[in-house]
């Protein structure tokens, strides 16, 4: 579920439209018609330039400082304003991580990893081997940024300590958490005093992250955005696809958020995903003679809430001195279905559960939620970035919780924690200002270009039909993978996926409609 910048005219980069007036032919595969001019109180964001330096003081953990080492790597921050309304007012800045084209340059490709709280920078330089090998690297400079509110970028959005963290105090939606309104005051409170201000805390919202990167398009050298966005990256894509349709050059949307369900329809679509996606673990687990999950599938869920309901009253021991919880358990599996790979860990987590541990299962937890070894949270996940965003986005519906917490139960039992629950409250029904994002978050944008949305059949993290209704709003080719995993463009390892993702973004073309590839 993860920054850069071309440099101006003044320091050797000229732009199309330069070029253009010049008789020069553009590269291959650029858009030759010039972007909407921005508003002139930000023509100034516009046309800044960037001053790019090493990335060791970007990390923000001591994993992205050993992968931000690379000399492949360089960092800038943009400066954007805090609120758009008042441009002349504060500022903030945006972090970015290039990783510059290996050849002859279309321009820059913006990434978003998702979350929201994924840090684009971190995730641009984890896949470092891509960028090196691809024709997508070669001919890109590749940049990830930390949307305002994430990693090195300004404002920092900060909840938690990490000691709390640790304990579980961080309000988790998919454990419906939040007894009442004077606890989701008090989450409230906290964020806005840790972060700095009412006014810091809810300038982290899309609507603001999609004007940033306009800003950073600009500020890049790029006539239009070419922009590859993973899970709630559809989400940004999309908005910017709608808000500056005349500025867009290509875009791949891989894990689409659905635009035409609410948060708690889409809450609910992902509980259903899970429990899926379980049923076809212990199906394919009750074959082997060591399937901690038994076997007779049939029976799955009843045997992993006998093994994991015991949690809520007596955390299971780890070899870090820290128990593993019942909290910490579902954290853990549900975020390890998104990936064929640790699917497998879930079973030897469940093994050593059986057997008094909670060591493999507390550290799929910490790895979900960007816990380092030194015990900081940080790197590629940030939690309360997270919270603060979703809180600037979605509309508060504290009457909806307990009934969403009851169905969510229903539709995935084996997370059902057996207990009967009282009133819930939402985790951003105390939050200081109502949200600034629109509903709905996408309608019918008119006049965007061709784009290329691809959907995964049994994708746990953004269900299927998500992305057949994002193409179907904006128009997009969809392009159907039959996978069972979250996210897999330029990474996945599909030649079929990573071919139609590469001509679209590097020669403008889109597979034909309802294209499908395999696993």
């Amino acid at each position: 579920m993860f920054r850069s910048h071309l440099l101006r005219l003044a320091l050797g980069v000229v732009s199309l439209t330069a070029l253009a007036a010049c008789g020069a032919p553009a590269p291959p595969g650029a858009a030759t018609t010039a972007a909407t001019a921005p508003a002139p109180e930000l023509a100034a964001f516009h046309d800044q330039q960037i001053t790019w330096q090493p990335c060791d003081s970007f990390a923000t953990s001591a994993a992205d400082r050993a992968v931000y080492a690379n000399d492949r790597f360089d960092c800038a921050r943009v400066e954007v304003p805090l609120d758009y309304a008042d441009p002349d007012g504060p500022r903030g800045q945006v972090a970015l991580l290039r990783a510059k084209a290996r050849g002859e340059k279309i321009g820059s490709l913006l990434v978003n990893p998702g979350g929201p709280g994924g840090s684009g920078a971190s995730f641009v330089a984890s896949l470092g081997p891509v960028w090196d090998n691809t024709p997508v690297g070669e001919r890109f400079d590749v940049v990830g940024f930390d949307p305002r509110g994430v990693g090195a970028s300004t404002p920092r959005v900060d909840c938690f300590t990490d000691a709390e963290t640790d304990r579980g105090v961080p309000p988790a939606a998919y454990l419906f958490d939040v007894p009442d309104a004077e606890r989701a005051r008090d989450i409230a409170a906290r964020c806005t005093e840790a972060t700095g201000g009412v006014e810091k805390l809810t300038s982290v919202g899309s609507s603001n992250v999609v004007r940033d990167m306009d800003v950073l398009r600009a500020a890049l050298g790029d006539e239009k955005l070419t922009y590859l966005g993973y899970s709630y990256g559809s989400e940004l894509g999309a908005m910017y696809a709608q808000a500056f349709p005349q500025n867009l050059r290509a875009m791949v949307i891989d894990g689409a958020v659905d635009p035409e369900k609410s948060e708690p329809q889409f809450r609910l679509t992902q509980f259903e995903a899970w429990q899926k996606a379980f049923d076809d673990i212990a199906a394919a687990c009750a074959t082997e003679p060591d399937c901690p999950l038994g076997t007779d599938p049939a029976r799955a869920t009843e045997v992993f809430q006998d093994l994991t309901r015991p949690l809520l009253d007596r955390p299971a021991p780890t070899a870090a001195g820290r128990g593993l919880t019942y909290a910490d358990m579902t954290q853990a599996v549900y975020s390890s279905l998104f990936s064929p790979a640790q699917r497998p860990q879930i079973l030897q987590g469940l093994r050593e559960l059986a057997a008094g541990r909670g060591d493999t299962l507390l550290a799929l937890r910490d790895s979900s939620l960007g816990r380092g070894p030194d015990g900081h949270y940080g790197g590629s996940t940030h939690i309360d970035a997270n919270l603060a965003t979703r809180c600037m986005d979605n509309p508060r519906s504290p009457a909806e919780q307990t009934e969403l917490r009851d169905q969510a139960r229903r539709a995935a039992p084996f997370l059902d924690p057996g207990r009967p629950g009282g009133p819930t409250h939402y985790e951003c029904e105390g939050w200081p200002e109502p949200p600034s994002r629109p509903t709905p978050w996408l309608t019918d944008p008119a006049g965007v270009p061709p784009t290329l949305v691809v959907s995964l059949t049994d994708d746990p993290g953004t269900p299927y039909q998500g992305g057949v209704a994002l193409a179907r709003r904006l128009g997009s080719s969809l392009l159907t993978v039959d996978a069972a995993q979250h996210g897999i463009a330029l990474f996945g390892g599909n030649a079929c996926v990573d071919a139609a993702v590469t001509g679209h973004l590097v020669d403008l073309a889109t597979p034909p409609q309802d294209t499908h590839c395999g696993s």
